[in-house]
């Protein structure tokens, strides 16, 4: 390394190990050595999870700028079990515009060779093929932009940098009507409406539910209003029927609710600025002016339009009369906890439906119905927290549910849950308390939407609409539990130093001209597992007392740091957010480590 090169830690890169191989390739599988001389990110994501998708979103422009130096790797590390199939990661990678390769790592094996401990990741190895700095969550790519472009100055100077295509090749598109549709709702008039989510568009079919009527939006990503041939839209997905016949539909990737004139095909922004909403965001106000994360779907609930907010585990209201929007419930930690709406936690909301008294709500990363009465109590009908999922019916106190994204209230009172990564469509009776099968051998299923005796499933992985008769009789299937695919870290009982590790990118320093610039919130399930070191503190470390009467739980921890251009001829420095929620599992032995190392932005060198 030159005299004049920043000093940085360096670790050696290990090998990329996946038994799925690799995607978005042209079919060449790739070694570490064959990107030699080049600068590369490992995004280690998993399709489930919001904060990865919002990750590749941060990432595209970053991408686009710097493509004859970096490379982007998208390293696929499954939550779930049907994760690790491969042709849903296929699947994922079309249905949410990877323009990166990937390598397909059902087995975890190159998670753990890095040491990973959360979704998502990002690794940045230099051109010599050492790896340079670590972060966890999201708001990173502004510092990583700024270490590409002194890795790119550094090794150009140095005679390692090696520009030119990189190797990403695009899939074949295929001939489809509809790609990876979302939700759909029954207009007045008998036809559908669906979110053509990988499309970018809205579809009207008639009420065959296939026959193409018309198509609304552009087709490509952007935020524009204007009639059905100007406006566009990112991801959208979720679609709910105002008083008025105009539809609002959550523009997911936008960050926004759009309004659909269907007489007309006009679309307007209802509800968001654009931009995704960060902790100290605005949870309030006018609804053009307030930032929004990821609404996935949307209700009419006692006269407001609820809001899944999957991208902080909340639950939002847009208030059509006086165009306004709120939080309703939930904290933005993430995890299973009713009471109260402002005590209660989430896990990516994804799924709405409502009846007269109660909001039912898919909640997805914790396999779980829920719903919201009309005092906006948060209750759980089926589900037991992050790591516990499978297919099992009977009692809803045991029944199991594996990532749901869609709920459909049924003329009895009870409902039917779009049980997407089981590849089927479940009923939840409150009546009796159980969980049965309505079908199975669906592809991703993600909503449904009842017409007459028939429910129509959007099958998102087969691209279509289909119409089933409502069985009289429960399909019966064979139980399955699973828990997640992470490997629980082994602890000591007793004392464990909590280090979440931050590191102010380069030419920045912590924020602290309005108070602490820091935030670090702990807690665990069962709660029992954590005698000392609980609660919410500006300070990233944290001396943490483990039960050791509690043999294994998992330790939840939601870290903030702000940090800001530091140019003290700048009144206004640019300042960002960087943030991440672990949910570490935990099993406490006698021969295990007590401390634990947690890189928000970084590198470990302890």
């Amino acid at each position: 390394m030159t005299d004049s090169a920043p000093r940085r830690a360096r670790v050696r890169a290990p090998e990329l190990i996946g038994k799925g191989g690799w995607l978005n390739t042209g079919g060449r599988q790739y070694a570490l050595s064959d990107l030699r001389g080049r600068i590369v990110v490992l995004d280690f994501w998993t399709f489930c999870c919001i904060n990865c998708l919002h990750v590749l979103d941060e990432l595209r422009e970053l991408e686009e700028k710097h493509r004859d130096t970096l490379v982007v790797i998208g390293v696929h590390s499954p939550k779930f079990v049907h994760e690790a199939d491969h042709r849903a990661v296929v699947d994922a990678v079309e249905r949410y515009g990877v323009a990166h390769p990937v390598l397909d790592d059902p087995e975890l094996a190159t998670w753990k060779q890095y040491a990973v401990r959360a979704w998502p990741t990002l690794v940045v190895i230099d051109p010599e093929g050492y790896v340079v700095a670590q972060h966890a969550g999201e708001g990173h790519a502004h510092a990583i932009e700024r270490l590409v472009e002194e890795l790119q100055a550094e090794h150009a100077a140095k005679g390692t940098l090696r520009r030119g295509d990189g190797p990403y090749v695009p899939p074949e598109p295929e001939p489809t009507t509809l790609r990876f549709p979302g939700k759909a709702l029954l207009l007045p008039s008998g036809n559908f409406l669906v979110s053509d989510t990988t499309r970018h568009q809205l579809v009207e079919l008639a009420e065959d539910a296939e026959t193409v009527v018309r198509r609304l939006g552009t087709g490509t990503r952007g935020f524009a209003d204007g009639g059905p041939d100007q406006a566009s839209f990112n991801e959208p997905q979720g679609l709910a029927l105002l008083d008025d016949g105009s539809v609002v539909v959550a523009d997911t990737v936008n960050h926004a609710l759009r309004r659909l004139d269907p007489a007309t095909g006009e679309v307007t922004t209802l509800a968001g600025t654009g931009r995704q909403w960060w902790q100290g965001s605005a949870t309030s106000g006018p609804a053009r002016e307030v930032d929004l994360s990821s609404p996935w779907d949307v209700a009419v609930f006692g006269g407001r339009v609820w809001i899944a907010m999957a991208g902080v585990h909340q639950l939002w209201t847009y208030d059509p009369e006086g165009r306004t929007v709120a939080v309703a419930a939930g904290t933005t930690n993430e995890g299973l906890v009713d009471g109260p709406g402002a005590e209660a936690w989430f896990a990516q909301p994804s799924g709405l439906a409502a009846t007269a008294d109660r909001l039912w709500l898919a909640d997805s990363e914790t396999s779980a119905l829920r719903w919201v009465d009309t005092d906006g109590q948060v209750h759980t009908a089926a589900g037991t927290g992050l790591f516990d999922f499978g297919h099992r019916d009977g009692a809803a106190e045991q029944a199991l549910f594996q990532h749901p994204l869609g709920v459909t209230a049924l003329p009895d009172g009870s409902v039917a849950v779009a049980d997407t990564y089981n590849h089927a469509l479940r009923r939840y009776d409150p009546a009796t308390g159980e969980v049965t099968t309505l079908a199975t051998d669906l592809r991703e299923p993600s909503d449904a939407v009842l017409v007459g005796e028939d429910i129509v499933v959007v099958e998102s992985a087969r691209h279509r609409l289909t119409r089933l008769r409502l069985p009289e009789e429960a399909v019966r299937v064979e139980s399955v539990a699973h828990r997640t695919r992470r490997a629980a870290t082994e602890v000591s009982p007793g004392r464990l130093s909590l280090d979440v590790i931050f590191q102010a990118p380069a030419g920045q320093k912590l924020d602290t001209r309005y108070g602490p610039s820091t935030r670090l919130l702990v807690s665990a399930t069962p709660p029992e597992l954590l005698l000392k070191g609980e609660g919410a503190d500006t300070d990233l470390f944290r001396e943490l007392e483990l039960n050791p009467a509690v043999p294994e739980g998992v330790l939840h921890v939601s870290a903030m740091a702000a940090s800001c251009d530091d140019d003290p001829a700048n009144e206004y420095p640019a300042c960002h957010v960087h943030q991440q929620d672990w949910g570490v599992p935990l099993r406490l032995t006698a021969g295990g480590t007590d401390r634990l190392p947690l890189v928000l932005a970084g590198m470990d060198e302890q």
